[in-house]
């Protein structure tokens, strides 16, 4: 399971990031939000400085200390480059490990609170199913859904779109990228077929 590195070098703490009222940004066990003020809170005594960040999709308020924002995992939205690379993982073929549910459940929930968009990306496709495959599991289900939600939700806010738009968009793409594996897979079967009727015809004849 790929993770954040850690800080080998003298623990260099990652640096803070000022973000603006307004700005979207993605908080690792939220997804995306928005950034609605920067307010003062007296905390323990200490005056404090925080960003107020609104998560509409689930109707909740988070104060984040400025001071804390990089510790935290919050980040701005996905650059292009890193959009693309998106598209191009849901693309790819699934990659299931020969392991326990279990042990798979935990490592695809890591991958959707990482706030890391490639990794999202992985869990929509691995879990993904097309028509003619088995259907999910109830928990299956929960997970795919929670990663398809994540990142159609920033795919939208980086494109400026609407979620319905995003959620188009990426499920096209996980289908026509199944139908072309599906494709490449029918095509060599029948090549091989072809090569040993091909292989026992000449057997016969000899």
């Amino acid at each position: 399971m790929a993770s954040p590195k850690s800080s080998a070098k003298g623990g260099k703490k990652k640096p803070n990031i000022k973000f603006k009222i307004g700005q979207h940004i993605v908080y690792p066990a939220h997804g995306v939000g928005h950034v609605t003020g920067i307010e003062q809170e007296v905390i323990a005594g200490f005056d404090i400085e925080v960003y107020v960040v609104l998560f509409e999709q689930d109707k909740m308020t988070l104060r984040v200390p400025t001071a804390k924002s990089g510790t935290s995992g919050m980040r701005p939205l996905s650059n292009e480059n890193v959009l693309k690379d998106s598209f191009t993982t849901l693309k790819g073929r699934a990659r299931i490990k020969r392991t326990m549910w279990s042990r798979r459940a935990q490592e695809y929930e890591a991958k959707i609170n990482s706030g890391d968009m490639i990794l999202v990306s992985e869990v929509v496709r691995d879990l993904h199913r097309g028509e003619t495959q088995p259907d999910q599991s109830y928990s299956e289900r929960q997970l795919y859904e929670s990663a398809l939600d994540r990142l159609v939700r920033e795919i939208a806010a980086i494109n400026k779109t609407n979620r319905g738009v995003a959620l188009e968009e990426v499920l096209d793409t996980l289908t026509r990228a199944r139908n072309r594996q599906a494709a490449k897979a029918a095509k060599a079967a029948e090549e091989e077929n072809d090569n040993a009727e091909e292989a026992s015809g000449d057997a016969a004849a000899a």
